[in-house]
């Protein structure tokens, strides 16, 4: 019974969030009420994407101090899963980052931009920009690289990448044995 009591309390929770997040695009924002009450008591999961979808919310109306409180929140949380802390902290960087140092972008980045892990394009490319703007294109140059060789990372993410790794001298391109072109999509014998 209990476990028959905790999937339906969680479904009725999934369905709740997914009305919540049907309204964000186009239709106006959800509830705040609701995903207040998600956020702070919500189980697990949900109460993370509905932390997540505050903020996103805030951030899609230019409220960034608002969307980086929400996501240090969720990044401070030691008692989430680890790569909902680290997407938060990613998050929070993206919506700070023109207020940042570069010295403190790598500090927060460096660690996420290792080859393997789940968050290495975004974090990887975050850390190789800021590299660039503190004048250090040789650390800069094999992140781009490093990130248009890592097939876990998005394509386009990969493309830009390459063309960044190349633009600052380093070759970047693999050949993809399944579509013969290389990682930022040219084809392999255009590939230079």
């Amino acid at each position: 019974y209990w476990s028959h009591y905790q999937n339906q309390k969680a479904g009725d929770t999934g369905e709740e969030m997914s009305r919540l997040i049907d309204t964000l695009p186009g239709a106006g924002t959800p509830e705040a009420k609701k995903l207040d009450e998600l956020a702070s008591s919500g189980p697990g999961g949900f109460r993370v994407a509905a932390m997540l979808t505050k903020a996103a919310v805030a951030a899609e109306k230019g409220d960034a101090k608002s969307a980086a409180a929400i996501y240090g929140q969720i990044n401070a949380d030691t008692g989430l899963e680890k790569p909902w802390r680290d997407l938060a902290l990613i998050r929070k960087t993206e919506v700070e980052y023109d207020q940042l140092k570069p010295e403190e972008v790598i500090a927060r980045m460096k660690p996420l931009a290792i080859a393997g892990d789940p968050w290495f394009g975004s974090a990887g490319e975050m850390l190789a920009i800021a590299y660039m703007k503190s004048g250090q294109q040789k650390l800069a140059g094999p992140v781009f690289a490093a990130i248009a060789k890592d097939k876990t990372a998005p394509r386009s993410v990969r493309s830009r990448a390459g063309q960044m790794a190349g633009l600052l001298g380093i070759d970047a391109v693999e050949i993809d044995e399944d579509k013969g072109e290389g990682a930022n999509g040219n084809a392999g014998s255009d590939a230079q």
